[in-house]
């Protein structure tokens, strides 16, 4: 399963939720450590998201709308046969 930082933007966005504030309510003093994990540069840990998560509301036994089980194509091996 991978981790949909297209829906954790989406979802903070529908919260109203700014990049900035985001950071701050995360305990980072700027936007950049927060937007390069949600924009795919750096990985986001276990527990980052689920404190992200809670942020949006989400209880911990419902994470798995961020989830998918879509293996990127640049990810994807070519098998043959």
């Amino acid at each position: 399963m991978v981790l949909d930082l297209k829906r954790l933007r989406a979802e903070r966005i529908a919260c109203g939720i700014t990049q900035d504030e985001m950071a701050h309510l995360m305990g980072w003093k700027t936007r950049t450590p927060y937007a390069k994990r949600e924009n795919g540069l750096v990985d986001i840990g276990a527990n980052e998201f689920i404190k992200m998560a809670k942020i949006l509301g989400f209880e911990t036994n419902n994470l798995d709308i961020f989830f998918t089980s879509d293996v990127p194509e640049k990810e994807q091996k070519t098998v043959k046969t």
